[in-house]
Protein backbone atom coordinates (compact mmCIF):
# COMPACT_ATOMS: atom_id res chain seq x y z
CA UNK A 1 0.00 0.00 0.00
CA UNK A 2 1.19 3.47 -0.74
CA UNK A 3 -1.11 5.81 1.13
CA UNK A 4 -3.41 5.53 4.12
CA UNK A 5 -5.68 8.10 5.76
CA UNK A 6 -7.67 7.39 8.88
CA UNK A 7 -9.72 9.11 11.56
CA UNK A 8 -9.61 7.60 15.01
CA UNK A 9 -12.28 8.60 17.54
CA UNK A 10 -12.95 11.87 15.73
CA UNK A 11 -16.61 11.17 15.01
CA UNK A 12 -19.04 9.89 17.61
CA UNK A 13 -20.92 7.59 15.24
CA UNK A 14 -17.82 6.13 13.59
CA UNK A 15 -14.79 5.70 15.88
CA UNK A 16 -12.69 4.33 12.99
CA UNK A 17 -12.75 5.60 9.40
CA UNK A 18 -10.14 4.38 6.92
CA UNK A 19 -9.41 5.38 3.31
CA UNK A 20 -6.44 3.72 1.60
CA UNK A 21 -4.83 3.08 -1.77
CA UNK A 22 -2.58 0.17 -2.61
CA UNK A 23 0.00 0.86 -5.33
CA UNK A 24 1.77 -1.97 -7.12
CA UNK A 25 3.00 -3.17 -10.51
CA UNK A 26 -0.01 -3.78 -12.74
CA UNK A 27 1.24 -7.26 -13.63
CA UNK A 28 1.59 -8.50 -10.05
CA UNK A 29 -1.12 -11.13 -9.46
CA UNK A 30 -3.62 -10.04 -6.85
CA UNK A 31 -6.94 -11.27 -5.48
CA UNK A 32 -9.61 -8.73 -4.52
CA UNK A 33 -10.88 -8.47 -0.96
CA UNK A 34 -12.50 -11.64 0.33
CA UNK A 35 -12.64 -13.88 3.39
CA UNK A 36 -9.66 -16.17 3.00
CA UNK A 37 -10.26 -19.90 2.69
CA UNK A 38 -7.19 -20.72 4.80
CA UNK A 39 -7.91 -17.96 7.34
CA UNK A 40 -11.71 -17.58 7.26
CA UNK A 41 -11.83 -14.84 9.91
CA UNK A 42 -9.65 -12.51 7.79
CA UNK A 43 -11.16 -10.10 5.26
CA UNK A 44 -8.51 -8.64 2.95
CA UNK A 45 -7.20 -8.50 -0.56
CA UNK A 46 -4.28 -10.81 -1.24
CA UNK A 47 -0.97 -10.62 -3.02
CA UNK A 48 -0.81 -13.92 -4.89
CA UNK A 49 2.98 -13.91 -5.18
CA UNK A 50 3.77 -13.85 -1.45
CA UNK A 51 0.23 -14.63 -0.17
CA UNK A 52 0.24 -11.71 2.25
CA UNK A 53 -1.77 -8.51 2.29
CA UNK A 54 -1.46 -4.76 2.73
CA UNK A 55 -4.68 -4.07 4.65
CA UNK A 56 -7.24 -6.22 6.37
CA UNK A 57 -9.73 -6.67 9.17
CA UNK A 58 -10.74 -9.72 11.18
CA UNK A 59 -14.10 -10.87 12.48
CA UNK A 60 -13.04 -9.99 16.02
CA UNK A 61 -12.37 -6.38 15.00
CA UNK A 62 -8.62 -6.37 14.53
CA UNK A 63 -7.49 -3.96 11.85
CA UNK A 64 -4.05 -3.62 10.29
CA UNK A 65 -2.52 -1.74 7.36
CA UNK A 66 1.04 -1.50 6.12
CA UNK A 67 3.00 0.79 3.81
CA UNK A 68 6.53 0.34 2.54
CA UNK A 69 9.25 2.75 3.63
CA UNK A 70 10.82 4.11 0.45
CA UNK A 71 14.58 3.63 0.39
CA UNK A 72 16.06 2.50 -2.96
CA UNK A 73 19.41 1.82 -1.27
CA UNK A 74 17.99 -0.79 1.08
CA UNK A 75 19.04 -4.37 0.48
CA UNK A 76 16.24 -6.70 -0.64
CA UNK A 77 18.08 -9.98 -0.12
CA UNK A 78 16.85 -12.68 2.28
CA UNK A 79 14.00 -10.65 3.73
CA UNK A 80 10.62 -11.90 4.93
CA UNK A 81 7.60 -10.58 3.01
CA UNK A 82 6.12 -7.58 4.80
CA UNK A 83 2.61 -8.66 3.81
CA UNK A 84 2.95 -11.60 6.19
CA UNK A 85 2.88 -9.20 9.15
CA UNK A 86 -0.77 -8.30 8.55
CA UNK A 87 -1.83 -11.94 8.32
CA UNK A 88 0.13 -12.83 11.46
CA UNK A 89 -1.56 -10.06 13.45
CA UNK A 90 -5.10 -10.62 12.20
CA UNK A 91 -4.91 -14.32 12.99
CA UNK A 92 -3.16 -13.82 16.33
CA UNK A 93 -4.54 -14.03 19.86
CA UNK A 94 -1.90 -11.61 21.15
CA UNK A 95 -2.93 -8.11 22.15
CA UNK A 96 -1.62 -5.35 19.90
CA UNK A 97 1.17 -4.13 22.16
CA UNK A 98 2.49 -7.63 22.80
CA UNK A 99 2.42 -8.39 19.08
CA UNK A 100 4.37 -5.21 18.28
CA UNK A 101 7.04 -5.89 20.89
CA UNK A 102 7.55 -9.36 19.42
CA UNK A 103 7.69 -7.88 15.92
CA UNK A 104 10.21 -5.31 17.13
CA UNK A 105 12.57 -8.13 18.10
CA UNK A 106 12.59 -9.30 14.47
CA UNK A 107 12.44 -5.89 12.76
CA UNK A 108 15.60 -6.45 10.68
CA UNK A 109 14.02 -9.50 9.04
CA UNK A 110 11.92 -7.16 6.89
CA UNK A 111 12.53 -4.32 4.50
CA UNK A 112 11.43 -0.94 5.80
CA UNK A 113 7.76 -0.67 6.70
CA UNK A 114 5.15 1.37 8.53
CA UNK A 115 2.40 -0.47 10.37
CA UNK A 116 -0.89 0.71 11.86
CA UNK A 117 -2.87 -1.86 13.84
CA UNK A 118 -5.40 -2.25 16.59
CA UNK A 119 -9.16 -1.86 16.89
CA UNK A 120 -11.80 0.78 17.64
CA UNK A 121 -10.61 0.98 21.24
CA UNK A 122 -6.86 1.41 20.68
CA UNK A 123 -4.63 1.97 17.64
CA UNK A 124 -0.86 1.64 17.44
CA UNK A 125 1.85 2.70 15.00
CA UNK A 126 5.25 1.11 14.46
CA UNK A 127 7.99 1.57 11.86
CA UNK A 128 10.96 -0.76 11.86
CA UNK A 129 13.05 2.20 10.66
CA UNK A 130 12.17 4.50 13.57
CA UNK A 131 11.85 1.46 15.87
CA UNK A 132 9.43 3.11 18.29
CA UNK A 133 6.04 1.71 19.29
CA UNK A 134 3.44 4.47 19.63
CA UNK A 135 -0.13 4.32 20.88
CA UNK A 136 -2.20 6.79 18.89
CA UNK A 137 -4.44 9.44 20.40
CA UNK A 138 -7.72 10.48 18.76
CA UNK A 139 -7.03 12.37 15.55
CA UNK A 140 -6.79 12.40 11.78
CA UNK A 141 -3.67 10.74 10.39
CA UNK A 142 -1.92 10.25 7.07
CA UNK A 143 0.74 7.75 6.07
CA UNK A 144 2.61 7.25 2.81
CA UNK A 145 6.10 5.83 2.27
CA UNK A 146 7.90 7.75 5.00
CA UNK A 147 6.79 8.01 8.64
CA UNK A 148 3.32 8.68 10.08
CA UNK A 149 2.19 12.24 9.31
CA UNK A 150 5.36 13.15 7.40
CA UNK A 151 4.09 16.29 5.63
CA UNK A 152 4.44 15.16 2.04
CA UNK A 153 2.01 17.12 -0.19
CA UNK A 154 -0.31 14.19 -0.81
CA UNK A 155 -0.40 13.28 2.87
CA UNK A 156 -1.38 16.83 3.84
CA UNK A 157 -3.93 17.01 1.00
CA UNK A 158 -5.52 13.70 1.96
CA UNK A 159 -5.78 14.59 5.64
CA UNK A 160 -7.51 17.85 4.78
CA UNK A 161 -9.91 16.07 2.45
CA UNK A 162 -10.65 13.41 5.05
CA UNK A 163 -11.40 16.12 7.61
CA UNK A 164 -13.75 17.76 5.13
CA UNK A 165 -15.49 14.44 4.41
CA UNK A 166 -16.26 13.70 8.05
CA UNK A 167 -16.77 17.20 9.48
CA UNK A 168 -20.12 17.87 7.81
CA UNK A 169 -22.16 15.47 9.94
CA UNK A 170 -22.03 12.23 11.90
CA UNK A 171 -22.89 10.29 8.75
CA UNK A 172 -20.40 8.81 6.30
CA UNK A 173 -20.41 9.60 2.60
CA UNK A 174 -18.36 6.92 0.86
CA UNK A 175 -18.34 8.85 -2.39
CA UNK A 176 -16.44 11.66 -0.68
CA UNK A 177 -13.84 9.20 0.62
CA UNK A 178 -13.43 7.48 -2.74
CA UNK A 179 -13.13 10.89 -4.40
CA UNK A 180 -10.31 11.66 -1.96
CA UNK A 181 -8.56 8.44 -3.01
CA UNK A 182 -9.05 9.19 -6.72
CA UNK A 183 -7.14 12.49 -6.60
CA UNK A 184 -4.58 12.42 -9.43
CA UNK A 185 -3.12 15.89 -8.80
CA UNK A 186 0.66 15.80 -8.61
CA UNK A 187 2.74 18.05 -6.37
CA UNK A 188 4.76 20.88 -7.83
CA UNK A 189 8.42 20.05 -8.10
CA UNK A 190 9.74 22.36 -5.41
CA UNK A 191 7.46 20.61 -2.86
CA UNK A 192 8.62 17.09 -3.66
CA UNK A 193 10.55 14.98 -1.14
CA UNK A 194 13.93 13.53 -2.08
CA UNK A 195 13.84 9.81 -1.35
CA UNK A 196 16.57 8.85 -3.81
CA UNK A 197 14.42 7.78 -6.79
CA UNK A 198 14.94 10.86 -8.99
CA UNK A 199 12.79 13.90 -9.58
CA UNK A 200 10.67 12.39 -12.37
CA UNK A 201 9.57 9.45 -10.24
CA UNK A 202 9.08 11.63 -7.17
CA UNK A 203 6.60 13.62 -9.26
CA UNK A 204 4.83 10.53 -10.65
CA UNK A 205 4.38 9.12 -7.14
CA UNK A 206 3.29 12.43 -5.58
CA UNK A 207 -0.42 12.02 -6.35
CA UNK A 208 -2.79 10.13 -4.08
CA UNK A 209 -3.96 8.02 -7.03
CA UNK A 210 -0.95 6.97 -9.11
CA UNK A 211 -0.94 6.18 -12.83
CA UNK A 212 2.17 5.26 -14.82
CA UNK A 213 2.80 2.80 -17.65
CA UNK A 214 3.65 -0.19 -15.44
CA UNK A 215 2.93 0.83 -11.86
CA UNK A 216 0.06 2.54 -10.11
CA UNK A 217 -2.93 2.37 -7.81
CA UNK A 218 -4.38 -1.14 -7.92
CA UNK A 219 -7.09 -0.78 -5.27
CA UNK A 220 -8.91 1.80 -3.18
CA UNK A 221 -10.47 0.77 0.13
CA UNK A 222 -12.92 2.55 2.40
CA UNK A 223 -13.64 0.95 5.77
CA UNK A 224 -15.68 2.21 8.69
CA UNK A 225 -16.45 0.79 12.10
CA UNK A 226 -19.43 2.38 13.81
CA UNK A 227 -20.22 2.77 17.51
CA UNK A 228 -22.24 -0.46 17.40
CA UNK A 229 -19.13 -2.27 16.11
CA UNK A 230 -20.51 -2.80 12.64
CA UNK A 231 -17.77 -3.05 10.01
CA UNK A 232 -18.46 -1.73 6.51
CA UNK A 233 -15.69 -2.59 4.03
CA UNK A 234 -15.68 -1.54 0.36
CA UNK A 235 -12.86 -2.13 -2.11
CA UNK A 236 -12.58 -0.93 -5.69
CA UNK A 237 -9.78 -2.79 -7.41
CA UNK A 238 -8.07 -3.18 -10.76
CA UNK A 239 -7.68 -6.87 -11.57
CA UNK A 240 -6.36 -7.92 -15.00
CA UNK A 241 -7.32 -4.56 -16.43
CA UNK A 242 -10.90 -4.70 -15.14
CA UNK A 243 -12.45 -2.70 -12.29
CA UNK A 244 -14.14 -4.85 -9.65
CA UNK A 245 -16.09 -3.92 -6.52
CA UNK A 246 -16.22 -5.88 -3.27
CA UNK A 247 -18.45 -4.90 -0.36
CA UNK A 248 -18.84 -6.56 3.03
CA UNK A 249 -20.57 -5.76 6.30
CA UNK A 250 -20.42 -7.67 9.56
CA UNK A 251 -20.71 -7.19 13.31
CA UNK A 252 -17.54 -7.68 15.29
CA UNK A 253 -17.48 -10.86 17.31
CA UNK A 254 -15.79 -10.59 20.69
CA UNK A 255 -15.43 -14.32 21.21
CA UNK A 256 -11.77 -14.46 20.15
CA UNK A 257 -10.83 -11.70 22.59
CA UNK A 258 -12.42 -13.25 25.66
Amino acid sequence: MCVLFFAFKKQSEYPLIVAANRDENYERPTAPAHFWEDEPTILAGRDLMQMGTWLGVSMDGRFAALTNYRDPKESTGKKVSRGQIIQDYLSSNKDSETFLHKLKEHRTSYQGFNLVLGNVDALWYYSNIQDEIKELTPGIYGLSNHFLDTPWPKVERGKEDLKRCIDTSNSIHKDCLFQLLANRDRAIRNELPDTGIGLDWEEKLSSIFIETDQYGTRSSTVMTVDKHRMVDFTERSLIDGEISMAHFTFNISLEKNK
